[in-house]
C-alpha cells in the first residue's frame, strides 16, 4: 500500500458550503489533505473556486485537491487531465498547497477501476439521497 493512503483525507462535495459546518465536525488536526468535488482554480488567472476559498479560510494549512468531471476552457494552466481505468473522458484536477503533479498522481491512484474513484463516486451518492 502506497503511504499517501494512509493519510487522513477529507472529502468535500462541491454543493457544500464552508459555513455549513462540516468543517467542524473534521478532526482538522489531523487532516493532511482536502480533496472536493469540483475546481480549487478556476482559470489561467488564478480565480479561486470554491477549493481556494477553502484553502484560504484554513489559512493555507491543509493542501486541497479539486477533482471536476467537467472542463472549464479557460483554465489550462492550473488544471490535469487525469484519466483513469479505461475511461476516455478524464477528470479535471486542480489544487493550492500541493505540487499539481502529485495530486494527480493521488487521483489517479485512488481505489476504484472507473473514471470517478470510489470515495467520490460514494459521496456524489450520499450527498444526493
Amino acid at each position: 500500500m502506497r503511504s499517501w493512503m494512509l493519510k487522513p483525507v477529507l472529502f468535500i462535495k462541491e454543493s457544500y458550503r464552508v459555513s455549513s459546518g462540516i468543517l467542524q465536525k473534521a478532526d482538522l488536526d489531523k487532516t493532511e489533505v482536502i480533496i472536493i468535488d469540483g475546481y480549487v482554480i478556476l482559470d489561467d488567472t488564478g480565480k479561486p473556486g470554491l477549493g481556494g476559498h477553502l484553502y484560504e479560510f484554513l489559512k493555507r494549512k491543509i493542501p486541497v485537491i479539486g477533482v471536476a468531471k467537467t472542463n472549464f476552457a479557460n483554465n489550462a494552466r492550473h488544471k490535469r487531465e487525469v484519466y483513469r481505468g479505461e475511461s476516455v473522458r478524464p477528470l479535471y484536477v486542480t489544487t493550492l498547497g500541493m505540487d499539481l503533479d502529485l495530486a494527480c498522481g493521488y487521483i489517479k491512484n485512488m481505489h476504484g477501476v472507473f473514471r470517478i474513484p470510489t470515495m467520490l463516486k460514494k459521496l456524489d451518492t450520499l450527498t444526493k439521497e
